[in-house]
């Protein structure tokens, strides 16, 4: 196409003139600046390149970022990872060469959005969110986005909600809002790690995590407040009783004390919080992960033990009356994965007693298919959202359309390997999914999910809602 024909086709004649004559109306003092904004503007606005290249998580593992750009600007986005991927989710794209990060390496993820995913995007409006991700998922071709990595499709779909949310001249958890059909964005409550285990941590707990919760907060910024002062409460009386050495911490930036079992870390948290002032209004989660501590219908609360002599094997049953005993000692409100991922039996057993919310996360890996199960099986009643196990942002907003016309809370998640882009900060408000998890309140890729909090509650200014006690409730 010539350049009379592209000025014939998109009528630049006319807008020129109409920007000359709006300048003059105006009279404003710098002609020529407005008139150029006001060209930008009347200009629709199309991706015109996508450049990405392989950076570092938080682990120090490859991961995909994307720079995506428009005839408004460049737009940002990288994606986190998980310690694995299971067999329901999205899967990632690495190399597999174990000369080169061990195998970890996304040179391939890269040169497919580089090329493939590039040149079937350019072009494109940028406001089509379901259309971009539609085009990605077609030229994919599988049911987990095996041929092009949910890696790079996630991180071009994110960069491309990004460039949407500038071409409308809105904030991003707006755009996200209005993509989803939702008009009332919500500041989420905090679920805060503070004690580390599992396989995010080198201590003996089995468990994955001990988080805070500041429901009682009226604000998420005092929510934030009240998750700093516990956290470095909690280090002090860590070093109290252990000394400084046991204030360690794991991969999400909870503390990581070598203790011996559930009770003696809750007993931790419990002081610590005591000490803040803020007993009434701040309540615990567990994220149990049981999954990683399951031997064939038994459950190893001792499986990192280096003396495996002292296993300390327990059936579902006695992890059932266990539940049911910490949530009625401690503010428990919420457990995650109490139970193997396959054992829906049991998690529906455990359920069924109504005396905290149960969160799905390996139960559910945000698949659609396992969803429904659960919703038919009232087998929980939460939804644990990781991004990059479903793949794409339009995919995002029918999984928690989904749990939420169940009724179900609904927590967005940051990843064990996760990146300074904070967007499920915007995600969790725009979909106002209530709750949020991204870690301690420390780690700078961890805090920028909860910075950006501040800043979203800040712009709404009088309209921001918190969603404190009502966490939960859809």
């Amino acid at each position: 196409m010539s350049v009379q024909e592209y000025l014939d086709k998109h009528l630049l004649s006319r807008k020129l003139e109409d920007a000359v004559n709006a300048a003059v109306r105006a009279k404003t003092p710098d002609p020529v600046l407005f008139i150029s904004n006001h060209m930008r503007k009347s200009v629709q606005s199309v991706i015109t390149k996508i450049k990405a290249r392989q950076i570092l998580d938080s682990r120090g593992i490859p991961t995909v970022e994307v720079d995506l750009f428009t005839n408004k600007g460049s737009f940002r986005a990288s994606v986190p990872s998980g310690n694995s991927t299971a067999m329901y989710e999205a899967v990632e794209l690495r190399d597999g060469d174990k000369g080169v990060y061990l195998g970890n390496g996304v040179a391939k993820a890269v040169r497919i959005i580089n090329d493939k995913i590039s040149e079937a995007l350019v072009g494109m409006d940028p406001t089509l969110q379901s259309q971009i991700d539609q085009a990605m998922i077609d030229l994919d071709k599988t049911e987990k986005k095996g041929e092009l990595g949910a890696n790079a499709i996630l991180a071009v779909s994110i960069a491309a909600c990004r460039a949407g949310a500038a071409e409308k001249e809105v904030p991003l958890y707006k755009h996200i809002a209005d993509l989803s059909g939702k008009t009332i964005p919500m500041l989420p409550v905090p679920a805060f790690t503070v004690i580390s285990g599992g396989k995010h941590a080198g201590n003996n707990l089995a468990i994955q995590e001990i988080m805070i919760l500041p429901t009682g907060a009226s604000r998420f910024e005092e929510a934030l407040q009240m998750g700093s002062e516990t956290y470095h409460h909690l280090k002090a009386v860590i070093t109290e009783k252990y000394g400084a050495h046991d204030c360690n911490v794991g991969e999400d930036g909870g503390f990581a004390p070598n203790v011996s079992g559930f009770r003696e870390a809750l007993d931790l948290v419990k002081e610590a919080i005591s000490r803040t002032g803020y007993s009434e209004k701040i309540k615990i989660a567990l994220d149990v992960a049981a999954t990683n501590f399951c031997i064939g219908t038994r459950y190893d609360l001792d499986f990192k033990s280096p003396q495996k002599s002292g296993q300390n094997f327990k059936s579902a049953e006695d992890l059932i009356e266990l539940y049911k005993e910490l949530c009625s000692e401690y503010p428990v409100v919420s457990i995650h994965d109490p139970f193997d991922k396959e054992d829906w039996e049991r998690i529906k057993s455990f359920s069924c007693h109504g005396i905290c919310q149960v969160v799905g996360g390996d139960l559910l890996m945000s698949n659609t298919k396992r969803i429904e199960r659960a919703i038919v099986e009232s087998a929980c009643n939460a939804l644990l959202l990781k991004v990059n196990q479903v793949g794409t942002v339009t995919e995002v907003i029918e999984v928690v359309k989904q749990a939420k016309e169940a009724h179900w809370g609904v927590v967005t998640s940051h990843r064990c390997g996760e990146t300074v882009d904070s967007f499920i900060a915007d995600l969790s408000v725009g979909l106002a999914a209530g709750q949020i998890k991204a870690g301690a309140p420390c780690r700078g890729e961890r805090l920028e999910k909860y910075n950006q909090l501040l800043r979203i509650e800040e712009e709404l200014g009088e309209e921001a809602v918190y969603a404190g006690e009502d966490y939960n409730r859809q």
